[in-house]
């Protein structure tokens, strides 16, 4: 007699598995082409998923953007409260540790991009909605730790902005050969640089 072997069991992954999967690809075409110019059939396709298991999980394009971005802001914001965190137990001050942290979360290009389309699509009343809240969360929360007075959280946002924009160009590959871009990264005047 003959005994039927069992076909090996494949893993499913969980739906929570296949969100994280879906915003990771997400995160990638977004940061490359924004809100309007990435189709969801690119990103499913990345993801390994089908386009209607997306818009299942989803609903929306722009529902998948804003979950993106919200994924984004909370990287940002574990990793400025973690470093705070540390540096005012150790006596440290913690914009100058977050800001060291900022700079290694800057190595990551697609988060990097994905922030500035976010910005870029503020046209669109409901992404300049979250986008405003989240950095208005951002601005008070900073407010409330050790030296975060308005003038240290507006210098703190506005170089942020600064290294966004040169992480976003790549200046620091360029500051060998101009100058300018030698000040810009590193906050050192110019006439050092010369």
């Amino acid at each position: 007699m003959k005994t039927a072997t069992a076909a090996p069991r494949v893993s499913r992954q969980t739906a929570g598995v296949r969100r994280a999967d879906l915003l990771a690809a997400a995160t990638r075409e977004f940061a490359l082409t924004g809100l309007d110019g990435t189709s969801t059939e690119a990103i499913a396709r990345r993801a390994g998923v089908s386009q209607p298991y997306l818009f299942r999980l989803f609903g929306t394009k722009k529902a998948l953007f804003l979950a993106t971005l919200e994924r984004g802001s909370d990287r940002i914001d574990e990793a400025f409260r973690e470093a705070a965190s540390k540096a005012i137990a150790d006596g440290v001050d913690p914009f100058d540790a977050m800001g060291l942290r900022y700079l290694e979360l800057l190595a990551d290009r697609d988060e990097l991009l994905l922030q500035m389309q976010g910005y870029a699509a503020c046209a669109d009343v409901e992404v300049r909605d979250q986008v405003r809240r989240r950095f208005g969360d951002l601005w008070t929360w900073l407010g409330t730790l050790p030296g975060g007075d308005p003038a240290t959280v507006q210098t703190f946002l506005a170089m942020g902005m600064l290294l966004n924009v040169a992480a976003a160009m790549d200046l620091p590959a360029t500051v060998d050969k101009q100058a300018w871009a030698a000040c810009a990264v590193d906050q050192q005047p110019l006439e050092e640089h010369a």
